[in-house]
């Protein structure tokens, strides 16, 4: 098959030379990344002001994100609070069955408002309060003392973490050319390159030859790559140092980038294999074959339940007692033996 716009294809061993070009371009590729990445800056609200009221009919679900505040639980309904209340008085009971009143890790106010600050996995449970009142006859002044429970169930979750599985395609001359292995190698150190100063990384990075035949251009070989964009390159701790309350948003957020810079590099890959390089390479980039899919995963202790928690079906939720996650898929597993009474747990022991 014939060279296009009057370039000689360049014989076999020329993709040393076509890599040597991409090397140098990436190299200033990588200057413009780690320049840009210094100009960004991360602001991420840890912590939403709001209020969650009880339901003396059935409990109340919250969901508190690791290591923030709760939202304010308040000790009555939606309702009464539009209401003028006499004498009231307030009793919170944790999940330990303690008086939360005067607790360090909480604060009660004056008006049965509960928070619990610095949220763990270990917190979660259910949060009782007895809501007690007088009603007072207008005409015999008789006074009536009314007793009302509500029930909140507070759930720690995490963000999930996010890996991105890219698939990418390249033309080549024969499915057996050694250059194929040779190309695969440069590209992922290439990459890995180009998201080092993220703390990202390719992981579980593969790839396949396959001949296909197109009814326009009759026989071609083309390189199925894929690959992972993974935020938990050796460093990624310090991160977590740095922004102890949003680990995970900071990860995901760089992973995120990752990606970006990553389909970034293609398209000026592909300007430098059809405006640069001296020959035709071997080797070339398939136009829009650049893909990405999400993939989640939860922390260890972590999990999601699309069908109990509802209302945070995106979120990592706390394995509850009885249930256990000992790695980082999204499941949590029932135990054998339900020994595990707390929230949570890695292992069933």
């Amino acid at each position: 098959m014939a060279g296009g716009g009057g370039r000689t294809r360049c014989p076999p061993g020329a993709l040393l030379a076509m890599v040597a070009v991409v090397v140098l371009a990436a190299v200033g590729w990588g200057a413009r990344v780690r320049a840009e990445a210094k100009e960004e800056q991360l602001s991420i609200d840890l912590i939403r002001k709001n209020e969650v009221y009880g339901d003396t009919k059935h409990e109340v679900n919250v969901y508190v994100k690791v290591f923030t505040n709760s939202p304010l639980l308040v000790c009555m309904d939606l309702a009464l609070s539009q209401e003028k209340i006499i004498d009231p008085k307030y009793l919170w009971i944790g999940p330990d069955g303690r008086d939360l009143e005067g607790q360090r890790y909480t604060n009660v106010t004056e008006t049965g408002k509960l928070m619990v600050m610095g949220f763990r996995e270990s917190m979660s449970g259910a949060y009782t309060c007895t809501l007690s009142h007088k009603i007072i006859e207008t005409t015999t002044q008789e006074e009536t003392e009314i007793v009302e429970a509500y029930k909140f169930m507070v759930y720690a979750y995490r963000e999930a973490d996010h890996v991105y599985q890219v698939f990418v395609r390249f033309t080549t001359m024969h499915c057996k050319l050694k250059n194929n292995d040779l190309f695969f190698e440069t590209l992922n150190k290439i990459l890995n390159s180009t998201i080092a100063h993220l703390t990202c990384h390719i992981t579980e990075s593969s790839y396949k030859c396959h001949s296909i035949r197109t009814p326009k251009h009759g026989l071609q070989h083309e390189l199925f790559v894929n690959f992972r964009v993974d935020p938990f390159a050796p460093g990624w701790e310090e991160v977590c140092h740095k922004f102890p309350y949003d680990c995970e948003d900071v990860t995901n957020m760089r992973a995120q980038q990752a990606t970006e810079w990553i389909g970034k590099f293609f398209h000026q890959l592909r300007y430098i294999l059809e405006h640069e390089a001296e020959a035709v390479p071997t080797i070339q980039y398939v136009e829009n074959s650049f893909s990405v899919t999400p993939i989640d995963s939860c922390r260890p202790g972590f999990g999601k339940n699309h069908h109990t928690h509802q209302n945070c079906a995106s979120c990592c939720v706390v394995c509850g007692p009885g249930t256990y996650s000992p790695n980082n898929e999204v499941t949590c597993w029932t135990c054998a033996r339900p020994q595990v009474r707390m929230y949570g747990a890695k292992s069933c022991y």
